[in-house]
């Protein structure tokens, strides 16, 4: 997989784009474009998405600390990635407008599903404990889960402006 100096700047944009937009949603509690963006990424840029992603998780804990909260993100994001890549890539728009935010709503309420295995392994949980962790979560995956859905609205859209602007066709 080559990557020429125009999508390095790009991807770099794009990254950061995804950390910046985490920041200033931070206020709201698990409500980002986080889970969109990666979607987005990946419907345009296929393999070639996982550079802004992993410069937006690089980023994070760059700003934030690379301390055990950061680990799991090595992971999460690269799981929605790959459920992406798995969807047909010419699916077509009235089932992609349904698909898209479906998929985007589901990784927002499996977050701490996601999320526990690194939790259980670095801190020692038990099943149990980690089945706790995971129900004292849910109130919050399920405000990611809400969240996610109506950001997932903006994928598709989003995803065809992108490939426009990145063929050079847009003439907004």
């Amino acid at each position: 997989m080559s990557v020429k100096i125009r999508e390095m700047v790009i991807f770099a944009m794009l990254g950061t784009l995804m950390f910046c937009s985490k920041i200033i949603l931070e206020v709201l509690p698990n409500i980002h474009l986080l889970g969109m963006l990666t979607m987005v990424y990946t419907i345009v840029y296929r393999r070639k998405a996982l550079i802004p992603i992993y410069i937006y998780v690089f980023m994070n804990g760059l700003f934030a600390g690379f301390n055990m909260w950061w680990i799991p993100y090595l992971y999460i994001w690269t799981v929605l990635w790959g459920a992406v890549m798995l969807l047909p890539k010419k699916m077509p728009k009235k089932i992609a407008c349904v698909v898209y935010p479906a998929l985007c709503a589901l990784h927002g309420i499996l977050f701490g599903i996601l999320y526990a295995p690194a939790q259980a392994v670095m801190f020692g949980f038990t099943l149990e404990q980690t089945l706790a962790w995971i129900a004292s979560g849910l109130p919050f995956d399920i405000l990611h889960c809400g969240g996610n859905l109506a950001a997932g609205l903006l994928i598709l859209p989003l995803s065809e402006l992108l490939r426009r602007l990145d063929a050079g066709s847009y003439r907004g």
